[in-house]
């Protein structure tokens, strides 16, 4: 089943099931009009949900149209929680190899994880607005997850168990910021502006035999300014998988449904499948010249995230933003 919040003027927007080619839609107000409700009472709506999607899919919705991912707020337009993870401990690797920093070996044990703002997402195709362009502004290419709920102390497999839906990201930062914030000692806050979701969120099974183990094993594609930078594989290199993310969190408290958790940036060791992010770039750079030579975003700039299934079909659509200046 794949899922769309419409825009209406509202906050949390109208809830939309896809169709699985992404060509048509249909509202779902007669069963639930915000993504919510239905995370709230999985057990009951959500196989309604399905049976409209199974009608939409034969082409015998009554009322189904076109679907536009520019009309689409965020799946889950704002959440009760956004806590994103750096599953992918190569990142990690090269992000400190080339400040010559150690990575520390709980690293390879224990989730790093930041919780980020959760109040205000951005849609697929909202422009992404700063102040300066001498932050840093970087896009990061992840997967996410939204969960139901999970009791605390849930173990790996119980907390894999919780996962609805996934969705692609775009996790912004401003990496000019980070340094300073991070030297307060209490972690990022406003180098991590509002997060990009993907125009659409997939029940698990849409991904067939790609989403097993907690990791997707699709190829997370990155195009900047036109130009493909990353052909990431997110599968076999992802530490640690959504369970043990979800579990890290559950640790010391209760997770409730609607909580979102994402990957970190998706990162290889081969470097010709190029890179999620600016900055890791600029490191294997460092790494391999002493110095960075590729700069951070600008104005006017564009990124493309999107990845296919095995079909060669886009399995959640693009996040297609541009960035743009809070002045006109």
């Amino acid at each position: 089943m794949k899922l769309a919040t419409y825009k209406d003027g509202s906050r949390d927007g109208q809830l939309v099931v896809v169709s699985r080619d992404l060509t048509t839609a249909h509202y779902a107000n007669g069963i639930a009009s915000r993504l919510q409700q239905v995370l709230d009472d999985w057990g009951f709506l959500s196989p309604q949900l399905e049976d409209l999607y199974r009608t939409l899919n034969q082409g015998k919705a009554r009322h189904a149209f076109p679907f536009d991912p520019a009309l689409c707020m965020a799946p889950l337009p704002r959440a009760y929680q956004w806590a994103d993870g750096s599953a992918y401990i190569n990142h990690v690797e090269l992000v400190r190899k080339a400040r010559n920093a150690e990575v520390p070996e709980s690293f390879y044990s224990d989730p790093l994880m930041y919780q980020g703002a959760s109040d205000d997402f951005l849609g697929a195709c909202d422009d992404a607005r700063f102040a300066s362009e001498e932050w840093g502004i970087d896009f990061e290419a992840e997967v996410a997850v939204i969960t139901g709920d999970v009791p605390i102390g849930a173990t790996p497999d119980e907390a894999l168990e919780s996962v609805r839906l996934l969705m692609l990201a775009n996790d912004w930062s401003l990496r000019n910021l980070i340094p300073a914030e991070l030297a307060k000692g209490f972690g990022f806050f406003q180098s991590k502006p509002a997060t990009a979701f993907s125009p659409v969120a997939a029940t698990p099974d849409e991904l067939g035999e790609a989403w097993s183990g907690g990791r997707v094993h699709l190829t997370l594609q990155s195009v900047w300014n036109a130009r493909k930078v990353g052909h990431c594989d997110a599968g076999p290199e992802m530490t640690f998988h959504f369970g043990q993310l979800i579990a890290h969190i559950a640790k010391t408290r209760n997770v409730r449904a609607g909580s979102i958790v994402g990957s970190g940036t998706v990162s290889n060791k081969d470097w010709s499948k190029g890179y999620s992010c600016i900055a890791e770039k600029r490191a294997i750079e460092t790494i391999e010249s002493g110095e960075p030579k590729t700069p951070f975003m600008a104005f006017g700039d564009t990124i493309r995230i999107e990845m296919n299934g095995r079909d060669g079909q886009s399995v959640f659509g693009a996040i297609e933003q541009s960035v743009a200046s809070l002045v006109e």
